[in-house]
């Protein structure tokens, strides 16, 4: 297996970036000139990008309902399924995510602040209430949001994986 191949097996985005300099390197020096090095190295970088973006969107969406699940007890007797469904779905996803390309763990860690007062906003929409109900500032850290057993109350021990 070569170097590249086991960066791409390793971790996607870090191949992606290292790829798209590559393919750019290689056409700066003329190599398989009839290639379109500089539409396909922004293509791979693209790829990359995706992958930033979603980190960011599932972060706001488990930020979100971790916020109503904290700060909106009155409302768990009839959105608690969703609620949880959601959670463990983004917390599963942002694991793969991240287990796949850890060098986005950084990344998540860099937007955190930021997605949390998307969330803070959203949250508030979506359960009536207003803004302040929600800590201004993070009212968790990202290991706690991505902790199976983060809240205590959310998910019974036998559900926590």
């Amino acid at each position: 297996m070569s170097r590249s191949s086991a960066a791409y097996d390793e971790d996607f985005y870090a191949w992606t970036q290292d790829q798209a300099r590559e393919i750019r390197r290689a056409g700066a020096e003329r190599n398989n000139a009839p290639i379109d090095w500089e539409n396909v190295a922004e293509e791979i970088e693209c790829m990359g990008r995706s992958q930033r973006s979603e980190i960011w969107s599932r972060l706001i969406v488990l930020e979100i309902h971790l916020l109503k699940w904290l700060y909106c007890p009155e409302l768990r007797d009839r959105c608690s399924r969703g609620w949880r469904l959601t959670v463990l779905e983004q917390r599963d996803e942002l694991s793969k995510e991240l287990t796949g390309s850890p060098s986005l763990r950084p990344h998540a860690q860099e937007v955190f602040g930021e997605t949390y007062q998307k969330a803070r906003r959203r949250a508030a929409v979506e359960a009536e209430v207003e803004p302040a109900r929600f800590p201004a500032d993070p009212a968790f850290t990202l290991d706690q949001a991505l902790d199976p057993a983060y809240p205590a109350d959310l998910f019974p021990p036998e559900w926590r994986a």
